[in-house]
């Protein structure tokens, strides 16, 4: 197998023509979502907590509707069955003290 040096590679994908501004308005609008969907998720935790304790949840943060599966995989599939748009923006959580999906 030969090796090519730097100068012989071509990029498989062309250059992103994504402008810095919409970089920072996609990621300020992201945070924005974040924040909504964190409100909306303290606020509808403690009663949710007691009985699915550790369930994963999509918060939908225009419609505040959510759902919950026990599985991070079966609450995929139920955003993909409710979601037909693949616009949707929603947030997933945890259902424990601190909303955390994981471990660090």
């Amino acid at each position: 197998m030969t090796q090519l040096s730097k100068a012989s590679r071509s990029r498989i994908l062309p250059q992103s023509k994504i402008t810095p501004e919409d970089i920072h308005h996609r990621k300020h609008k992201r945070t924005e979502i974040g924040k909504l969907c964190r409100t909306i998720f303290e606020r509808i935790r403690p009663d949710l907590i007691e009985n699915h304790y550790n369930w994963f949840i999509a918060i939908d943060a225009d419609s505040e509707n959510y759902l919950i599966d026990q599985k991070l995989e079966g609450l995929l599939q139920q955003v993909r069955n409710y979601y037909t748009n693949p616009d949707a923006k929603l947030t997933i959580f945890r259902l424990n003290e601190t909303g955390a999906c994981g471990t660090i």
